[in-house]
């Protein structure tokens, strides 16, 4: 039986948003239509891809094999759909997170003429992505663990060092400072154990056993308007660890960002690249992203006066 290009397409949508009604909102179908094709899929190919229930999507460890499997497919296909663009260049961001948009704006700056085709993607996918040729450049955390599950085919440079905050409650005093200990800590993000625990949530149960704290587990609203409302709707007193990025933006609305008085965690994020000779496209991305971090001072970040810069064991090249 042939396999049928729509019906991989679904299952890569499916699978990169781990969600039946986001995945067929994008790809302008009913939900139970596509929650049909996937099925027929699953026939199709004699196994389950895909583990659902009332609260979650997974991937079984076939699908997981069939989605790489099927991203090579799929990205075959469209070469030999189109004719190459070199004027472009793939990205892809990380919810509204500012670091791979700062860069953006200031590559569209600096080379308006080359387009910038951006896609959403946590760190694990934009490096599949990258990998399968399906992105150009990705901004990611890199761990150890990353490094060892895909040792070769890429190349990476540290970027940013992005401090976490303690963003407070509407109507809390304004200071420069507070301890990780003066109340709860929240964060959004996916606990271990859930369905869609991720990287971030692995740097986040890293802080959790060098500090020894017990982090609050919000789950990953993603962005910053959502992150809002539900902040908003607190009413006990706790302190969301957040990235600068959105703390910045809590500020603005009036709500009070915190630096930690015991250490600074850091957020380390690279650059990451296909290995060999790149496109003058990529390698202009590539020189406007470190002329970016130079100006911002990203690799030397704020924090509070003697407060050692902290970031897991496992994160490569962190100062």
């Amino acid at each position: 039986m042939d396999l049928d290009l729509r019906l991989v397409r679904y299952f890569v949508t499916v699978a990169d948003e781990l969600h039946f009604g986001r995945a067929a909102a994008k790809l302008f179908i009913s939900q139970p239509a596509l929650s049909k094709q996937i099925r027929k899929l699953e026939t199709d190919v004699g196994g389950a891809l895909l583990v659902r229930d009332s609260r979650h999507v997974a991937l079984t460890p076939r699908g997981d094999r069939f989605l790489h499997l099927a991203r090579q497919l799929l990205a075959t296909a469209d070469l030999m759909l189109r004719e190459p663009t070199p004027h472009h260049v793939r990205i892809a961001h990380i919810f509204e997170l500012d670091t791979s948009r700062v860069v953006a704006d200031a590559f569209h700056t600096a080379h308006p003429g080359i387009r910038l085709v951006q896609s959403q993607m946590d760190s694990a996918r934009q490096l599949t992505a990258l990998l399968e040729d399906h992105l150009d450049v990705a901004i990611i955390r890199v761990t150890s663990a990353l490094k060892a599950a895909n040792p070769a085919g890429w190349r990476h440079e540290l970027l940013r060092l992005e401090p976490f905050c303690l963003v407070g409650r509407p109507g809390d005093p304004r200071r420069p400072a507070v301890s990780v200990h003066e109340r709860p800590l929240e964060v959004f993000a996916d606990a271990p154990g859930t369905a869609l625990y991720n990287v971030h949530g692995r740097y986040l149960s890293s802080l959790e056993q060098h500090t020894g704290l017990a982090l609050r587990w919000l789950g990953n609203p993603g962005t910053f308007d959502t992150c809002h409302a539900a902040l908003a709707r607190a009413t006990d007193s706790a302190y969301l660890l957040e990235f600068a990025s959105y703390a910045r933006r809590y500020a603005e609305l009036g709500i009070p960002a915190y630096r930690p008085l015991e250490l600074q965690p850091v957020y380390p994020w690279s650059l990451a690249w296909r290995e060999g000779e790149q496109p003058d496209s990529v390698r202009a991305f590539l020189d406007v992203a470190l002329e970016v971090a130079a100006r911002q001072h990203w690799l030397h970040p704020e924090r509070a006066d003697g407060v050692p810069l902290w970031a897991p064991p496992e994160d490569l090249a962190v100062v």
